[in-house]
């Protein structure tokens, strides 16, 4: 299978291609398409990224090839990295939303209009939820999955097996809705394993260090303005350790909000959870991730793109997994199901 990754001379693009060609994820028959932009510095770096990654891994590097156009673009799965991130000039949501639509419309487009016709297209470029409705209105639904729930999720797992010191294949547990402030960890969905229903309780209690879920939007707001205040005074070892005393579902969202404002990125962690699953996918294995997907009323009757827990195979997405929530998860995912769909159609509304 050939893979095409647009956006492939920034931060996080070329973390994931390393990454691709270092973990031997592509056959040397395979393909491994870097996309870029003929008017602009990807057009002189991609070629050199190519040379440079044949001379690394000359025994197991794929074909490479590179690509600067929209209408170039061939593959069986793109990942979509190219568009703005927070910072700089661009300090909101709702200015990354304005910058990266058009950007998310031309490449729709093309691959709509000049591909196979089954292409299946991870999206890492934020706001996730934009990009997998835009993407999904070109190519369909089900071959459109956003990474921001897969990557949460895999957080919310690691962060409980750091507390209770075991690996974290013996966890499971899901972190569903909107990639940012609007998730929704699901502590309902938690299982350790070995452990009985009543250890699981109590374990889960004292993980959740008495906190509630009504309350998980108004405690994230005041520990990132402490954390703020903190990283402002250039106390970035005490930000961390600030963080590490927090609950589990906390540091999920709050310890990536720390790297990126130390000045470093995560685009290694990003580009790891990509990785996964684009191996996944080529590899054909059918497995249940919890990802970004344009729902049609499937799980709590919610229209709008959203993380989900989901099955994926070679095609893309099949269907959703239903997992019965706890009364208060249902109601923060109405809610924030809600504010999301007004937002995307504000975005819309702007294009």
């Amino acid at each position: 299978m050939d893979v095409s990754v647009i956006g492939a001379s920034g931060d996080c693009g070329r973390e994931i291609v390393a990454q691709l060609v270092g973990l031997g994820a592509l056959a040397s028959t395979d393909r491994l398409q870097l996309v870029g932009r003929e008017n602009g510095r990807s057009s002189q770096i991609l070629f050199g990224l190519c040379s440079d990654l044949s001379d690394a891994y000359a025994e197991k590097a794929p074909i490479f090839d590179v690509a600067l156009s929209p209408e170039e673009i061939v593959a069986d799965v793109i990942v979509m990295t190219a568009g703005a991130t927070v910072g700089g000039e661009v300090t909101s949501r709702s200015q990354l939303a304005k910058n990266n639509l058009p950007i998310f419309e031309t490449y729709a487009r093309a691959i709509a209009t000049h591909g196979y016709g089954h292409e299946v297209v991870i999206i890492i470029t934020n706001p996730v939820e934009l990009a997998v409705e835009v993407f999904s209105r070109h190519l369909g639904r089900h071959r459109v999955i956003g990474v921001g729930a897969y990557s949460d999720t895999l957080r919310f797992r690691r962060e409980i097996a750091a507390d209770l010191g075991i690996r974290r294949q013996l966890v499971q547990g899901f972190v569903i809705g909107e990639h940012g402030e609007g998730l929704v960890p699901l502590w309902s969905s938690l299982k350790i394993h070995g452990m009985t229903t009543e250890e699981l309780r109590e374990t889960r209690r004292r993980l959740r260090q008495g906190n509630v879920l009504q309350d998980f939007p108004q405690l994230v707001e005041k520990h990132q303005q402490v954390l703020l205040d903190m990283i402002k005074a250039g106390k970035i070892p005490a930000a961390y350790r600030y963080v590490d005393n927090l609950a589990a579902d906390l540091r999920v969202l709050l310890k990536p909000f720390v790297t990126h404002l130390s000045g470093a990125k995560t685009t290694a962690a990003t580009a790891n959870v990509t990785v996964d699953l684009v191996q996944n996918l080529m590899q054909g294995r059918e497995i249940v991730v919890s990802g970004q997907v344009q729902l049609a009323g499937e799980f709590y009757d919610i229209r709008t793109p959203l993380g989900v827990p989901i099955v994926v195979g070679q095609s893309g997405w099949s269907r959703v997994v239903s997992i019965q929530l706890w009364a208060e998860e249902a109601e923060m995912l109405q809610q924030v199901a809600e504010k999301l769909d007004r937002r995307l159609k504000a975005d819309l509304a702007e294009d």
